[in-house]
Formats: structure tokens, C-alpha cells, sequence
């Protein structure tokens, strides 16, 4: 079992960490199990996340610009005011999640769960859609145009 010390790494246990204002861009956590854990500020571009789990996380005013997140499980985590332009989300679990005031720029939402999510505000120009045909016009704030 990992510690909230511990680098980031593939499969990593940072279960209700605190791991707010950090720089891990580029970071390697491929099915990290992040549950409750705090990333408020923290810079995780280009962070690759795939099959992680996010589940009640919060990533309030974190850069997830080009973060690679395809089949993470992000159910009820907090992307208040999170940049994740370019960010591949494909098949994520964002069932309840919230999105509000979120820059979703260019990403790739393919085959995401979506129910319950709040998407109030939230800029989705030129985001690919669920259903991976759609892409949302420009101007797409809280629904894709």
C-alpha cells in the first residue's frame, strides 16, 4: 500500500491525499486509485490517468490540459473551473461529476458516462461528444451546440 508521499506511479494508492498546488505534469498514474483525494491548483498536464480512480476527487482550478484520462472512473469528482482542454476522457465514468465553469476545449468525451454531470458553464467548443461523431461549435457553453 502506497503512502500520500510516495512519487507518482502507475497503480499508485493516494486514497484521500492532499495533493494540492503540486507540478505533476507529464505524471505516470495509469490506474492511480485517487479516491478523495485533493488536487485543488495542481498542474497535471499531459498526466497520464488512464483507468484511474477518481471517484468524490477533488480537481478544483487544476490544469488537466492534454491529460490522458480514457477509462478512468471519475464518478462525483469536482472539475470546478478546471482547465482540460485537449483532454482525452473516452469511455470515463463522470456519472455525477462537476463541471462547472470547466474549459473543456478540443476534448475528447467519446463513449463518456455522463449522467447527472454538471455541466453549468462549462466552455465545450470544438469537444468531441459522447456519441464520437459530434464535435460542439464554437461558443458550446454548459451543452454542446
Amino acid at each position: 500500500m502506497a503512502a500520500c508521499t510516495d512519487p507518482p506511479a502507475a497503480e499508485v494508492v493516494w486514497r484521500r491525499c492532499l495533493l494540492d498546488g503540486r507540478d505533476l505534469s507529464g505524471a505516470e498514474l495509469t490506474r492511480a486509485q485517487l479516491r478523495d483525494a485533493s488536487f485543488q491548483r495542481t498542474i497535471l498536464r499531459e498526466a497520464r490517468m488512464a483507468g484511474a480512480d477518481g471517484t468524490d476527487a477533488r480537481f478544483v482550478s487544476a490544469d488537466l490540459s492534454d491529460a490522458e484520462l480514457t477509462g478512468a472512473t471519475l464518478r462525483e469528482a469536482d472539475f470546478t473551473r478546471a482547465v482540460m482542454r485537449g483532454a482525452r476522457l473516452a469511455r470515463a465514468d463522470l456519472r455525477r461529476a462537476r463541471m462547472f465553469r470547466a474549459d473543456l476545449t478540443g476534448a475528447d468525451l467519446t463513449g463518456a458516462e455522463l449522467r447527472g454531470a454538471d455541466f453549468s458553464g462549462a466552455v465545450l467548443d470544438g469537444a468531441r461528444w459522447t456519441d464520437g461523431q459530434r464535435v460542439c461549435a464554437a461558443g458550446s457553453v454548459g451543452t454542446c451546440q
